[in-house]
Parts: C-alpha cells; sequence; structure tokens
C-alpha cells in the first residue's frame, strides 16, 4: 500500500500566511502563528515556517526593511494616489486633468478635466469618484496619497476620511513618495499629449480618456493583480467621467 504521505496545506492558509508576513515584515513565524491561532486556524508553529521557507521568505530582522518603497509594495493593494496632469493647448491656455491611480494594478481613474483647478472643484471630483463605487470597494482603499498642492485642502480629505481612508501628503521636496502617479504623467505625455497640438478644453479630455483605456486594458506591462476589494479589474472600477457626464 502506497503512503499518501500527510495531506497537502489549504491554498487559503498558505495565501494568508504569506500575506501576513507581507503585510507585518517584524513578524517571525512564531507571532504569525500566533496570529493565525487567534483568526481560528489550527495549526502547528513548524507548519508556518514550512510555508514561510517554500516560498523564499526571509526570516523576520531580514525583512523589517522600514523603507518608503517597502511601505509601498507591501501595502499596494489598498494604496490610492491623486495627482494632476497639466497640458497646454495651442493658443496658448493651460489645462489639468485630474486623476486617481490604484498602486496595486496601475489602473488609472480620470475625474474630471479643467482650465482652472480649485478646491471647492477637486473635493467634488473626489466625490464623484467614491459616489461610483460600492461599500465593498470602497473600504478597499486603506491609504490615499496626494501632493501639497493649495487645491487638496481639509474639505478634500474629508471625502475620504469619512470612509476609513487615511490621507498622506507628500513631503515636501519629496515627489518620489507619489512616483507611481508621476511615472503615469511622464507616460501620458511622452506617448500621448506631447505628440498632439492641444486645441481646447474638450480635446485634453478624450485624449486622457483614451489613454487611460489604452493603459488600463491593453498596455503589455499592466499587472494581472486583482483590484482592491477583489473581482476583475474591469469590474471593479471604471473610469469616472467629469462631473454631469456620469460614470462609465
Amino acid at each position: 500500500m502506497v503512503d499518501p504521505g500527510r495531506p497537502a496545506k489549504p491554498e487559503a492558509l498558505r495565501a494568508l500566511v504569506l500575506r501576513l508576513a507581507r503585510e507585518n515584515d517584524t513578524w517571525g513565524y512564531r507571532r504569525t502563528h500566533g496570529e493565525l491561532l487567534n483568526l481560528g486556524w489550527k495549526v502547528a508553529a513548524s507548519t508556518v515556517w514550512e510555508i514561510l521557507k517554500q516560498a523564499g521568505v526571509d526570516p523576520a530582522p531580514r525583512r523589517a526593511d522600514r523603507s518608503w518603497a517597502r511601505f509601498l509594495a507591501a501595502q499596494a493593494q489598498g494604496i490610492l494616489a491623486v495627482d494632476v496632469l497639466h497640458v497646454d493647448t495651442v493658443f496658448p491656455r493651460r489645462v489639468f486633468v485630474l486623476f486617481f491611480i490604484e498602486h496595486g494594478t496601475r489602473r488609472v481613474h480620470i475625474v474630471g478635466v479643467t482650465r482652472n483647478v480649485t478646491a471647492e472643484w477637486a473635493t467634488q471630483q473626489a466625490r464623484n469618484l467614491l459616489m461610483c463605487l460600492d461599500d465593498v470597494r470602497t473600504a478597499g482603499i486603506r491609504c490615499l496619497i496626494r501632493d501639497n498642492a493649495d487645491y487638496f485642502t481639509e474639505a478634500f480629505d474629508t471625502v475620504f476620511t469619512a470612509v476609513g481612508t487615511r490621507v498622506v501628503p507628500i513631503l515636501p521636496g519629496a515627489p518620489r513618495m507619489n512616483a507611481i502617479a508621476e511615472r503615469w504623467v511622464f507616460s501620458c505625455r511622452r506617448e500621448a499629449t506631447d505628440r498632439v497640438l492641444i486645441t481646447g478644453e474638450r480635446h485634453p479630455r478624450l485624449l486622457a480618456d483614451e489613454y487611460a483605456a489604452h493603459h488600463n486594458e491593453h498596455r503589455p506591462t499592466r499587472t494581472s493583480v486583482p483590484p482592491m476589494g477583489g473581482g476583475t479589474a474591469p469590474d471593479r472600477w471604471r473610469s469616472v467621467r467629469p462631473a454631469g457626464a456620469g460614470c462609465r
């Protein structure tokens, strides 16, 4: 008779152990084991150690990296960033595109285009974004990264803190704290807006929408990580149209 050996570890247990280790880099396997017991999992400490070892996860002291990059990587699934892309027209005039980007999936959401960014306008666009999401989806946003522009006021922050999101303003002189949003701005300019003569406010809105759709659905480097709150990327979020146009 062939010995079937020990049963395979449940995939849900393996995923939970790796998530706890990823999001809590100071926890060793014994601390992780204790937290699993509190959650109702009846497993041995050696099982936790084996899962971490098979996944190539280093012991806690080697994982205790307190850098900003480490924080972004560990918490990417719950981080949303906001920034403004400015576009110069041929007249010349400057038009501003307000957008949000998910860190976990790099999905971009265009929420509004205007010639004059005001605090009231930015706050309304934030409300429009959350109105297009149900409660479960909104709960997936744990952290919002923004810069210190005048139009990101306390009222803007309150829109997100009211749903349990922590707002993290970047430090003065440290634009790399919002590097993922800045990178999308650079890509959009290089691949879209800098290649076209912009004639008015409607033109950059169309360009931004089309480039965001390309970036979200067709770009080869687009990550396959599920978006916040689960579900497939197209079902989880939709690009948000400017005020009065509804959601799509």
